[in-house]
């Protein structure tokens, strides 16, 4: 029976880069692969990148409690995680990761108790986050100041998570996080 490993941070604290890191380093983990009521994009099949429901079918899922978390990103645009899904990975063997917000992390973790382990990751200052995102080049002002804002709110998750790794070097928050995934692997 497979194990779960969430990954929750403010946007631009470097989870991504961490989490594609750790994929990388032979501990047998896969992606939860998600629901969402965005239609595909490009190349994108339903269950593989995502399960891919109307907002009706969602909701009405939503209503029969068969989400561990789920999120309204936008009116009818929702995000999620099946628990069908998540228990069949888990009954492959598979250590199933989870790239999810703070709230939605608090709640798997709730759900799955020890078998979970969440792993909050920091930036350094909410100052350096605001540079990292205006260094990206990719967003506008008020988007950067909506989401230091954001920031701001979920660093007060932290405390709740299993671990906090600190994104002030990248290579040492990797070096930690595999060291924390691996022991709790083990386990």
């Amino acid at each position: 029976m497979g194990k779960l490993i969430i990954f929750s941070a403010p946007s631009g604290s470097g989870k991504s880069t961490i989490i594609n890191y750790l994929l990388k380093q032979g501990l047998d983990l896969a992606f939860s692969i998600s629901a969402t009521s965005r239609p595909p994009r490009g190349t994108e099949r339903d269950g593989v990148e995502y399960f891919f429901l109307t907002p009706d079918e969602f909701r009405e899922r939503i209503a029969r409690g068969e989400f561990l978390e789920y999120e309204e990103v936008y009116p009818g645009r929702f995000y999620g995680t099946l628990k069908s899904q998540v228990e069949k990975q888990l009954a492959e063997g598979q250590n199933v990761i989870f790239d999810v917000d703070v709230v939605g992390g608090c709640n798997i973790k709730q759900y799955y108790g020890d078998r979970a382990l969440s792993v909050f990751i920091q930036p350094p200052s909410v100052e350096e986050l605001r540079r990292r995102l205006v260094g990206r080049g990719t967003d506008a002002p008020e988007v950067i100041a909506d989401r230091v804002a954001k920031a701001e709110y979920e660093l007060g998750f932290a405390p709740k998570f299993d671990v906090v790794v600190v994104n002030d070097d990248l290579e040492t928050a990797e070096r930690q996080a595999l060291d924390i995934i691996r022991n709790f692997l083990k386990k």
